[in-house]
């Protein structure tokens, strides 16, 4: 059985670790601008939409990147791939501390989201097909680095942005990226020998007996819609938590720390419900964590106090973490092995589609209404189309309420 010996093994949990890093490092692109978007709106003196632009260039750039990675990861593996997005993602830094313009500067973190797209879905494509039993934690900590991220940079650079403002964090974070990733690429340099798996890994169960719940393709799609339509609504907390602190009275530091808070409940949230994915499946996963999201965004609408402010960032972090995750592991259940970086890569992209598109439909929506609460109910009604996509998926397949089958071994 040689597959079955090179899955779950010493070296698949230290291939593990190694890929934690790079994601951590990788995905500081994907939070640069919500650490001095209060900055930009300053120094520029444009509105909140405006300076919202360069994180919207970034998702996109971001979606690109795991969809392209995802196809060079299946063909080629991933060591060439992150290292040539670690020097992307190095010379577009290093250029964005230079620019004169907003427009420039979102044109710049185009480039910084396509580098760092190759650090998030493709290394979750990777990584599956070192683990069976425990795929669904190993997935899910491979995605807690894009949160790790999120906790750990902000606070880190805050005092490199108050010291030598914003175009100073852009030079730490040019530097840090090439020198981290680069070596921590070759490490990967391994690829896997066995061969893949045609069922799905994780729990031995697919529903329906095995004839699945679409074809491949459509199930894709759907997937990538259900993926949209959470992360607009994702994106309005994330994305604009500093500014509302600023709004509130509370400063960017508070909102900094709020950040960290609800990027530390995402860690925790993407850990929890990638062990019960192994056991639950990943489109259950999906409904809960889509429920916990919807709830949390609710909450932010009466309160406006400090103390509620934590207390409503910990529970949408606890709620949400884990969704992005899920998308990977329900590819994995369903769909071939051998297409796995592809796959993952677009419904990865579509959920950060969706997370480009609210993070600046929110801030535009801000604009027109002085406020974020139309922003919260907006968030809310996306969440409400992912619930409802979800929803007819579990019912589709047959799996809400019944057993699912074992595979044949």
């Amino acid at each position: 059985m040689q597959a079955t010996a090179l899955h779950d093994t010493g070296y698949s949990w230290f291939r593990l670790v190694i890929t934690l890093c790079v994601a951590v490092v990788g995905n500081a692109g994907t939070w640069a601008i919500v650490i001095v978007l209060p900055a930009l709106q300053a120094e520029f003196g444009i509105d909140r939409a405006g300076a919202a632009l360069p994180y919207t260039a970034t998702m996109i750039g971001f979606g690109l990147g795991n969809l392209i990675a995802g196809r060079l990861v299946d063909r080629h593996g991933v060591t060439w791939v992150l290292i040539l997005a670690a020097i992307m993602i190095g010379l577009s830094f290093g250029l964005s501390a230079v620019a004169v313009s907003v427009p420039l500067l979102a044109l710049l973190h185009l480039f910084v989201g396509l580098g760092s797209g190759a650090c998030f879905g493709p290394l979750m494509a990777d990584i599956s097909h070192w683990f069976v039993r425990f795929r669904g934690i190993a997935v899910a900590i491979t995605a807690s680095g894009n949160y790790l991220s999120g906790a750990i940079w902000p606070l880190l650079l805050s005092g490199v942005a108050a010291q030598y403002s914003w175009r100073g964090v852009f030079v730490v974070l040019a530097a840090l990226s090439v020198l981290t990733i680069v070596p921590l690429a070759l490490v990967l340099g391994r690829r896997h020998q066995g061969k893949l798996e045609k069922a799905s890994g994780g729990p031995k169960y697919i529903p329906n007996g095995g004839r699945g719940i679409f074809a491949p393709n459509q199930l894709t799609i759907l997937l990538g819609m259900a993926g949209i339509g959470c992360c607009v609504a994702m994106a309005m907390p994330q994305v604009h938590i500093v500014a509302l602190s600023v709004d509130l009275g509370f400063g960017a530091g508070t909102g900094s720390r709020l950040l960290a808070v609800m990027l530390v409940g995402g860690v925790i949230s993407r850990l929890v419900f990638g062990a019960l994915s192994d056991r639950l499946g990943g489109l259950r996963v999906l409904l809960i964590g889509s429920f916990g999201q919807m709830l949390a965004l609710v909450l932010y609408l009466p309160f406006d106090g400090l103390t509620a402010l934590y207390a409503t960032s910990l529970i949408f972090g606890l709620s949400q973490g884990g969704i992005v995750p899920a998308y990977a592991f329900v590819v994995r259940e369903f769909m071939p092995a051998e297409e796995a970086g592809k796959r993952v890569g677009f419904v990865i992209s579509a959920t950060v589609l969706g997370m480009a598109l609210g993070g600046w439909l929110s801030g535009m929506i801000y604009d027109l209404s002085g406020n974020y609460q139309m922003a919260f109910l907006n968030g809310i009604g996306w969440n409400l189309l992912n619930l409802a996509i979800i929803t007819f998926l579990l019912w589709r397949s047959g799996i809400a309420g019944r057993k699912r089958k074992p595979l044949a071994a």
